[in-house]
């Protein structure tokens, strides 16, 4: 090439960019995806075995806090409403499962009121979150 000359223009796409930018983005939604979680934090109590938590899409999660709060998804909801929030979260879905986190520090009372007020809304079948004895991190 000369002085005063129009340069070539080169017809390789160099991919070595994108790629890194790619894996860059792959491992942070790596790290931040369990940082996504709904409701509030719930120190879950222990257990020797819980079962397959399932599937978390679909679902809605009922939390009670160690406080006794209620909270519906990442809502707080006062307990005298909690059946008509419940059936809102819900809408139009014909099978809903429904998931209950209860703090380990309460008593099983609480818990079971809460369960109580699920059927009586005419929720059957709520499932209960647990963490594995030993397990790091939120565990649900």
């Amino acid at each position: 090439m000369r002085l005063g000359e129009p340069g070539r223009m080169q017809s390789a796409i160099n991919v070595t960019p994108l790629v890194d930018v790619v894996l860059v983005l792959l491992i942070i939604f790596m790290v931040m995806a369990p940082q996504m979680r709904k409701g509030p934090e719930v120190n879950l109590p222990k257990t020797t075995r819980p079962s397959d938590q399932g599937d978390e899409r679909g679902r809605i999660l009922v939390s009670i806090d160690d406080a006794g709060q209620l909270w519906i998804n990442n809502e707080q909801v006062a307990p005298e409403h909690f059946g008509e929030s419940l059936r809102a979260a819900v809408g139009a879905e014909t099978d809903p499962k429904v998931v209950v986190r209860g703090d380990a520090k309460l008593k099983f009372r609480e818990v079971r009121q809460t369960m109580q007020a699920l059927e009586q809304a005419g929720f059957r079948g709520a499932g209960l979150i647990a963490k594995r004895a030993g397990a790091d991190g939120r565990g649900d």
